[in-house]
């Protein structure tokens, strides 16, 4: 889920610093943070992740509250060459940049749960216990098995000794 908005009239470098503040997180939070940051920036961030936002509601059928900001990309646009008058008939260039401003969104994954050194070898333990349980198990069944056909193998030969 994505969405693009080319030749924003504000400079790169000061679309990156706002970007910078939303990398990561929650597409809901940002969007609360963007309200009320008093940069220039940050509203025309906003627009376009609320934007980006509707695109993966509307087109990928996500729920709004798991989206992630995955990435966002601010690069150079359009550079218009303008000029000021100064004294003696002198004129000074002055450069206003664009930027393009590209947000993707992720739909937010369940991380497991992260474990220390401590509970994976308690887990690994609990697990050794389990299987030998289990082939103690089985050790018991196949004992029991071969006695019963051991004693009708007896009973058999004694019958016929008696013969």
């Amino acid at each position: 889920m994505k969405a693009t908005l080319r030749n924003a009239k504000i400079a790169p470098k000061k679309a990156n610093l706002v970007a910078e503040l939303v990398r990561g997180q929650k597409a809901t939070d940002a969007l609360r943070l963007l309200k009320f940051t008093p940069k220039k920036g940050a509203k025309v961030l906003y627009k376009l992740i609320d934007s980006a936002v509707a695109n993966a509601e509307n087109n990928f059928s996500q729920n709004k509250n798991s989206l992630v900001i995955k990435e966002i990309k601010v690069s150079k646009g359009l550079r218009l060459k303008r000029y000021i008058p100064v004294s003696r008939g002198r004129a000074h260039p002055l450069k206003k940049d664009f930027s393009h401003i590209h947000v993707f969104l992720e739909a937010e994954k369940s991380a497991p749960a992260k474990t220390t050194k401590k509970e994976a070898k308690a887990d690994s333990k609990a697990e050794a216990k389990k299987t030998s349980t289990k082939k103690s198990t089985a050790k018991k069944a196949t004992a029991k098995k071969s006695t019963k056909a051991k004693s009708t193998t007896k009973k058999t030969s004694t019958k016929t000794n008696k013969n």
